[in-house]
């Protein structure tokens, strides 16, 4: 079943999907640590890799006094650090377990922030502003069957000459059977209008287990995400290709400074995450 293509709504892929999220949300408070954010300096390794990057494209070179909005943000913990790396933080998500407890992490943190319930797809008339920054990272847009739609949601949320910002799983990496004894290839890279349908009772962090196992994701290509955000009237100006994880997608990868890498000589093989900015007009 793991990785078969499913004939299924997108509204029942989606309800599937927000039970298995509401079951990861215990799990991952624990498994994120989130006593690290009683100390006030303390900012998420996602974070910390992707502020050097966002911050080349920002005034001043800086978040301080930008607002920015974090679109599918689960708990909180980038969210927080983008609060304490200066912004004005809105988080989104369509998990309503996932924000309680994003809520208590930006209250334990002191840090001030609002929260918004819906579904990305929807994103723009639920939170009713605009933003500097819309931001999204790691293991987002899988979830979600029409890029088109998402990408609209995002030139909407920014203000002429707003940022966007986006690291992700590389769809390569998604191709790639986790579980071989080398790299080969297994699941679809191109879309076809069709969701994978996985059926797993783990998460990709902490050793829980997940009641709600069934879960859909769509495959998207480079070229397919590109062209969303283009197509929604925004200029890509950069592109980028990285080759650790902040988790470990296969048994085989190897922990190098609390990041996760193929071992060598495959880590020079295949990308593992992407990276664009791109900006409104």
């Amino acid at each position: 079943m793991n990785g078969d293509d499913a004939d299924i709504e997108w509204s029942d892929a989606r309800d599937a999907n927000l039970k298995n999220w509401n079951d990861r949300v215990a799990i991952h408070e624990e498994a994120y640590e989130l006593g690290r954010f009683d100390d006030p300096h303390y900012i998420s390794r996602v974070v910390q890799d992707d502020l050097p990057v966002l911050s080349r494209f920002l005034p001043a070179q800086s978040l301080r006094g930008l607002e920015l909005c974090h679109l599918q943000c689960h708990i909180g913990t980038d969210t927080v650090s983008l609060a304490r790396s200066g912004a004005t933080v809105t988080g989104v998500d369509f998990s309503a377990p996932a924000l309680e407890s994003a809520e208590r992490l930006a209250d334990r943190a002191q840090v001030p922030a609002s929260w918004v319930l819906t579904d990305v797809l929807d994103a723009a008339a639920a939170v009713r502003a605009t933003f500097d920054v819309v931001y999204t990272s790691i293991g987002t847009i899988t979830w979600l069957g029409d890029l088109n739609k998402w990408a609209r949601q995002i030139a909407s949320l920014l203000k002429p000459g707003g940022v966007f910002f986006i690291r992700d799983g590389h769809p390569i990496l998604y191709s790639l059977d986790e579980s071989a004894p080398s790299l080969q290839l297994r699941y679809r890279y191109f879309n076809v209008g069709r969701a994978q349908e996985w059926d797993d009772e783990s998460t990709y962090a902490g050793d829980g287990k997940i009641t709600n196992t069934r879960t859909y994701e769509w495959p998207h290509p480079l070229s397919q995400i590109v062209m969303s955000l283009i197509a929604a009237g925004l200029r890509i100006e950069f592109f980028d290709e990285g080759d650790t994880l902040p988790w470990r997608f296969s048994d085989r990868m190897i922990e190098v400074d609390r990041a996760y890498v193929w071992p060598a000589p495959e880590r020079d093989v295949v990308p593992c995450t992407y990276t664009i900015v791109a900006r409104k007009n």
